[in-house]
């Protein structure tokens, strides 16, 4: 019985610990500053790589805001796979289409056929998806990182649409890892999560990382942060180079783009284990804290496995009950902490009431992830906007 016990509050442990762990970051962030990098004096050689599958539908307003940096060295590499590009026709020789004779049906296949295609030998490349925006002043923001001696800078992606509820809910979970597993993560001294775009590297950390691998279906950026994290080297983060990214309006399309999340997570959870040996052993805390994180399941799964323990424990023991409410106390808490601490749109705090629905959304999504890369590559985007409208909406 006793061993029965002990694996009883062990297994607890491993899911409870995600409740408090952001606490436990933030808390460790008021002893460390925070100092943005000063104005680089030179600008870096930018690749910027628009990666788009089967539809190039915003692709003109992707090129339009990326056109309009404040920025005077970069090259835009549309990669267009298995698209239509007759309607692609820009007059500016900043911008090169590329379609691929073949299907690629990758991100890092995507990638590499851009950087196989380049006009000259780039510094840096950063990645846009085809639905993003960008702010303008996007390159002078990871200058800064990149001036101080980092190899590789996540920016904030932020919402281009809060148009549905479920774009809000979207959006109110990306300010959430945003600001805890990007900002206060990389403040403590360990590495920002990536987040698929709106990131950039050096090219050569690029290609030493990945050039070796042949990444198929959703996750290259798990695959790529763990490559760079392995090799003890940080991901600054930085919340003025921003990304506009399209937020899920439709439940089927939640479902969809979720499973495949959540595929990847199974697929590429293992390397948090991989991770935490090293800092260990290194010892390194930007690997051991890194691969904490990369271990946690997706939001919704250890809430509700949480929420089980918490019930079971009503009946098996009152004092594991208290702890568990104390935890989603903490928990709650600093979720709101998040929101409060950013850019937070008021229609984001009414849709959280909204969130019980949400997550049924996203448990129909775990029953489907098993084949998720197998009914789709990519979500379908529909809204359209300007960065102008974005950037004056964001200041009124």
């Amino acid at each position: 019985m006793a061993i029965v016990g002990f694996i009883w509050i062990f297994i607890q442990v491993l899911i409870g610990y995600n409740l408090v762990l952001p606490a436990f970051i933030y808390i460790l962030s008021f002893f460390r500053k925070n100092n943005t990098p000063v104005l680089a004096s030179v600008e870096g050689d930018y690749a910027i790589i628009v990666t788009a599958y089967e539809q190039v539908t915003n692709i003109p307003a992707v090129v339009e805001s990326l056109l309009k940096l404040k920025h005077s060295n970069y090259l835009i590499y549309i990669v267009a796979d298995k698209c239509d590009i007759s309607s692609l026709n820009f007059s500016d020789d900043r911008v090169i289409v590329l379609r691929p004779p073949e299907t690629l049906a990758s991100n890092t296949r995507s990638h590499f056929y851009a950087i196989n295609n380049f006009k000259r030998e780039h510094e840096r490349l950063t990645i846009i998806d085809s639905d993003n925006l960008v702010h303008p002043d996007y390159l002078i923001e990871l200058d800064r990182y990149f001036y101080k001696g980092y190899l590789a800078v996540q920016g904030i992606r932020e919402a281009k649409n809060l148009n549905t509820t479920y774009a809000c809910l979207d959006a109110a979970r990306d300010i959430y890892y945003h600001f805890y597993d990007g900002k206060l993560l990389f403040k403590v001294g360990s590495s920002a999560t990536l987040a698929g775009s709106g990131m950039a590297f050096t090219t050569s950390l690029y290609r030493e990382c990945l050039e070796h691998l042949d990444v198929q279906g959703a996750g290259f950026d798990k695959v790529l942060q763990s490559q760079i994290v392995g090799r003890n080297i940080r991901i600054a983060f930085t919340d003025r180079a921003k990304v506009y990214d399209e937020k899920t309006t439709h439940s089927d399309q939640l479902v969809n783009q979720r499973s495949r999340w959540i595929n990847t997570w199974f697929k590429y959870f293992k390397f948090g284990f991989v991770l935490l040996f090293k800092g260990i052993t290194t010892p390194s805390w930007n690997q051991f804290l890194f691969g904490l994180i990369l271990l946690r399941p997706p939001l919704f799964i250890f809430l509700l496995l949480s929420l089980l323990f918490l019930f079971a424990n009503i009946f098996i023991s009152i004092t594991g009950a208290f702890i568990w409410t104390i935890a989603f106390v903490v928990f709650i808490a600093g979720f709101y902490i998040a929101l409060a601490r950013s850019e937070t749109d008021a229609r984001i705090y009414r849709s959280l009431i909204n969130i019980p629905k949400f997550m049924f959304f996203q448990v129909l999504s775990l029953l489907k992830a098993r084949t998720a890369n197998k009914r789709s590559v990519a979500t379908k985007h529909t809204y359209t906007t300007t960065v102008d409208q974005i950037v004056k909406d964001n200041e009124s």
